[in-house]
């Protein structure tokens, strides 16, 4: 269903993006934008900025952008009509047609109820006779009656189509379970059940969807000590944290991030309700994104082996591009929390998380482990990879404090120590200016990049691109200049294609008296599309938006139109790829 352009101004009118996009990201005001740590993946520096009079957002580091929907749409991973339903429900305001429902959602909602009645027949399964090796496994780890409820853990049968035959008598035919990953699809085209003989503990988010499952086994000669749900419409294992919908009903100053659902349920069992893990993968930045939304401190709880160490040391790199603050639980006395609250109690647990080191001291001690520093060798090789980790912290402060210990710990001069940390700020700036250009030239000439990818014809010719893009955010934040802009080009005369194809749905609406603003831009245009017209949108902060501007801009597109070839901008000096960056409102000048 096309939605009207009155629904959608209604929805612009009575649905402020500020109110929307504030529950997710802590905004600031700056000027006439608001800014922030983007949603949608890790960084330290705001680079996310929420634009009120156009109603719109944009992040300059990931380049997602787009209207209050496309938010919705993309935070809450949900389709574009869910998105506009959820707005709508959250605002009193009534859909168009509220029995309108697409393919894509109904699959949705058929793959949600699918997966709720497969937890049911799981758990019920756990206290059948066919149950006792499950049961047995439960009581061997302790499990009680109140967990197992709690977390919803249940029981695949050891059978072939178990829950394919149940499901099938509750109306969800072999392609809807297919799709949804409850069952297989063998080489004769017959299907089978997905988990058997398996523990299961149903993954469930925020909103109390079962997303899919993860199976333990209970034999142990199986080969795969865990069986997950692959990716479906409805989950994607790099995005969810397993126990967050109830770790975020307690207190979250601080949660455990375990490394596997097993760690997660004894340690709520144990009075630690704010412990979660990651999902059948290693840590990814959008979980990460995840677990910033409701908390400011992580303690990173894995197991005391080569594998855990390795995870640690993966989930540390990924959170020093976030401002989550992380600590390191060291599982001394055992080899996971379990062991140890079994083997020492619930006090002892409590005890090591409140000595946790946090990163710094945790990267300074797994350094000192690697030398002998009664040794002159051992000493001068360890100062060195402790300075390279001093050197990338930005407070002074906290270097002073690391300085001073290890100055008293090594018997080193502290002058000597602070040299050898200025030396490595010293490199590591260089180096991160030399990276800068190329990283920059790379992303212009990067296929993967957004706005490559949505428009694969502005790497060869980015003149002509900036100008038509510098005349697109004119004519979206200024309608009034369509009257003269429409004299003077068309959607013909553009160099881009996909900049042609968005000036002529803008030319199309402004003549037919329609508006052209991200809400009814974002209903025509696909996501990735979205959020480069939020992206071309931003620059209404960096250009004159002035007719004379358009008109320049008009000049460039028509020049570069008729050039035969355009310099890349990989091909070009710094000065004057620099050039097409630096003064938007002279346009001309640059070409």
């Amino acid at each position: 269903m096309a939605l009207s352009d009155d629904f959608l101004n209604e929805l612009h009118q009575k649905v402020d993006i500020e109110s929307v996009i504030s529950p997710y990201v802590q905004l600031k005001r700056k000027g006439r934008l608001l800014g922030g740590l983007c949603p949608f993946h890790n960084e330290k520096t705001p680079s996310f900025y929420v634009y009120p009079e156009t109603q719109s957002y944009y992040c300059f580091g990931c380049g997602s952008g787009g209207d209050a929907i496309t938010f919705i749409k993309n935070i809450e991973n949900l389709d574009y009509m869910e998105a506009v339903r959820y707005l709508c429900e959250k605002n009193g305001i009534s859909m168009p047609q509220d029995n309108f429902d697409n393919g894509l959602s109904k699959k949705r909602t058929r793959m949600f109820e699918a997966n709720r009645e497969a937890a049911r027949f799981y758990y019920k399964q756990l206290f059948e006779p066919h149950g006792e090796i499950a049961r047995k496994y439960c009581q061997f780890r302790q499990l009680t009656k109140d967990t197992v409820k709690t977390f919803g853990i249940g029981y695949a049968p050891d059978s072939w189509t178990a829950l394919k035959d149940y499901l099938n008598k509750k109306g969800f035919s072999d392609v809807e379970l297919f799709e949804a990953d409850l069952v297989k699809r063998g080489q004769k085209g017959s299907y089978y059940d997905t988990f058997r003989n398996r523990l299961i503990f149903p993954i469930i988010d925020l909103r109390g969807n079962v997303l899919g499952f993860s199976g333990r086994r209970l034999n142990e000669e199986d080969r795969a000590k865990y069986v997950n749900s692959a990716d479906t419409l409805v989950y994607k294992k790099g995005r969810e944290i397993f126990g967050l919908n109830l770790a975020k009903k307690g207190n979250t100053d601080k949660l455990i991030l375990c490394e596997g659902n097993i760690d997660v349920v004894m340690l709520h069992q144990a009075g630690f309700t704010n412990a979660v893990a990651a999902l059948g993968t290693a840590l990814t930045e959008e979980q990460a994104q995840l677990l910033g939304r409701y908390t400011g401190e992580i303690l990173l709880c894995y197991d005391n082996d080569e594998a855990g160490r390795k995870a640690v040391g993966k989930a540390l790199e990924i959170f020093s591009h976030t401002t989550i603050h992380t600590k390191v639980i060291e599982m001394s006395g055992g080899k996971d929390p379990d062991e140890i609250i079994k083997k020492y109690g619930v006090e002892r647990f409590r005890s090591l998380i409140e000595g946790a080191a946090n990163d710094v001291e945790y990267k300074l001690n797994r350094e000192l482990h690697k030398y002998d520093i009664l040794t002159a060798d051992g000493k001068v090789s360890f100062m060195k990879a402790a300075a390279g980790i001093l050197a990338g912290l930005n407070n002074s402060v906290e270097i002073d404090v690391y300085a001073s210990k290890l100055s008293e710990d090594l018997a080193i001069n502290k002058q000597a120590i602070m040299a050898e940390i200025e030396k490595g700020k010293r490199s590591l700036k260089r180096n991160q200016s030399k990276e800068r250009m190329k990283e920059i030239q790379k992303a212009l000439d990067d296929p993967r990049d957004v706005i490559n990818r949505v428009n694969p014809e502005r790497r060869n010719n980015l003149h002509a691109a900036r100008a038509e893009e510098t005349l697109i955010a004119s004519l979206i934040t200024t309608p009034a200049f369509y009257k003269t802009v429409s004299r003077l080009i068309t959607a013909d005369d553009f160099v881009t294609e996909f900049n042609s194809r968005l000036y002529k749905e803008i030319s199309q609406r402004f003549s037919e008296g329609r508006p052209a603003d991200m809400s009814a831009l974002a209903s025509v245009f696909t996501g990735e599309e979205i959020s480069v017209v939020a992206r071309i949108t931003a620059m209404t902060q960096e250009i004159s938006n002035s007719i004379e501007e358009c008109e320049d801009c008009i000049k460039v597109i028509k020049e570069e139109k008729n050039k035969n070839n355009s310099q890349r901008p990989a091909e070009m000096n710094e000065e004057d790829f620099l050039s097409i960056f630096k003064d938007k409102s002279k346009i001309n000048d640059n070409t």
